[in-house]
This record gives structure tokens, C-alpha cells and sequence, in this order.
């Protein structure tokens, strides 16, 4: 199971992805992740990636790549692995598919989770994150279930935000549909509805029921 995530900010992506985790054991792979333990342990690649990063330029897409590369030789994604936001654009994309073709490697799909804009703005605006853990509560919740710290909105998400990040993933990161339902690896979810039916549409959808 090699997959790519796609999908607007909010539209459920994550939760997707760490419900495959758990039930077969894949690898999954946030970039943004991937930069921050880089950069925080100090590898070859963390410098290279915070001495961009320090000049507030973006993180070239072949240093992002050798990142992915050298994450997906761990042990954990020998079995098979979730990329959730990379790639970010049709070039990032073209850069991935030769990386995992000298791998010996391939995607199985592109998995889209589909959310209306108007409803992700709704969503996401009314989540509340705890300052001391990171855990996220719908509005109305005060105090953290996980760990009692004091829940607030991240200005990420305030609607004015919100809608700023949605017009750049419109802009840059859509375009991969096309991208990959012209590879015919293209799976599109309807992710407007509770979790779990969304992800048994997401096994049907990948072939794993």
C-alpha cells in the first residue's frame, strides 16, 4: 500500500491516514514532520533544509524529496506508506515518481478526500486546540479532555486564514488530481460525512475489503 494523500487543509486527511496506520501498519509520512525532526536532530539534510528555512525561502523540492527517499528506507515503510502533503505540485510530483522509480518502487494511488470549501471553513474555524498538549476539541471546550490545559483557536484556524490557505491549495496543489487521475491512480472519497463511513469507502476504495 503506497499512497499519496490529497486533499484541502481540514478536509479529514489526517484522520484518514492514522486509521490505516493502525490497522495495517504502514508508514505514514508528513513532510512537515519530516523537516522539523531533520532540522531539531541536526542531520546533513536538517541543515541544508533550516538554512533555507532561516532565510524564510521554501525548502528546494529536491531536498523535500531526498527527505521522503531516505524516510522511506526505515524498516516501518518496507511495508508500504501514506505520503500526506507532499507532493505539493505537478513538479514535486514528476520529482517523486523518478526518486520511488530508482527505489523499484511505485504509488498504488492517489487517494483525494473531498470536502467543499465552504463546509472546511465551518469545520476548522470551530476547532479549539490545547496549548499544553495540541489535542483538538470542537468550540465550546474549555479545558483540554486529554490533559486539562486551557483549549484556544490557533490563527490558523480563523476563518480569514482558513480561506488564505484554501486559495494557495487551489492555486498549487489541486492540479495534482489531474495529475494522477491522468496515471489512472486518481481514488476520490466523499470526506463530508462521519469518519467512519468515510473510511470504509477509503478500504473499498484501495481494495482492502
Amino acid at each position: 500500500m503506497n499512497i499519496v494523500l490529497l486533499g484541502a487543509p481540514g478536509a479529514g486527511k489526517g484522520t484518514q491516514a492514522q486509521k490505516l496506520v493502525e490497522e495495517y501498519g504502514v508508514a505514514h509520512i508528513s513532510t512537515g514532520d519530516l523537516l522539523r525532526a531533520a532540522v531539531k536532530a541536526g542531520t546533513k539534510l536538517g541543515i541544508k533544509a533550516k538554512s533555507y528555512m532561516d532565510n524564510g525561502q521554501l525548502v528546494p523540492d529536491k531536498l523535500v524529496v531526498d527527505l521522503v527517499t531516505e524516510r522511506l528506507d526505515a524498516d516501518d515503510a518496507k511495508k508500504g506508506f501514506i505520503l500526506d502533503g507532499f507532493p505539493r505540485n505537478t513538479a514535486q510530483a514528476v520529482t517523486l515518481d523518478s526518486a520511488l522509480a530508482e527505489m523499484g518502487r511505485n504509488l498504488d494511488a492517489a487517494l483525494l478526500v473531498d470536502v467543499a470549501a465552504d463546509v472546511i471553513v465551518k469545520r476548522l474555524s470551530s476547532r479549539r486546540t490545547c496549548k499544553e498538549c495540541g489535542y483538538t476539541a470542537p468550540a465550546g471546550v474549555d479545558t483540554c479532555p486529554s490533559c486539562g490545559g486551557e483549549m484556544y483557536q490557533r490563527d490558523d484556524d480563523k476563518p480569514e486564514t482558513i480561506q488564505k490557505r484554501l486559495d494557495v491549495y487551489e492555486t498549487q496543489t489541486s492540479p495534482l488530481v489531474e495529475y494522477y487521475r491522468g496515471k489512472g491512480l486518481l481514488k476520490s472519497v466523499d470526506g463530508d460525512r462521519p469518519v467512519d463511513e468515510v473510511y470504509a469507502d477509503v478500504k473499498e476504495l484501495l481494495g482492502l475489503c
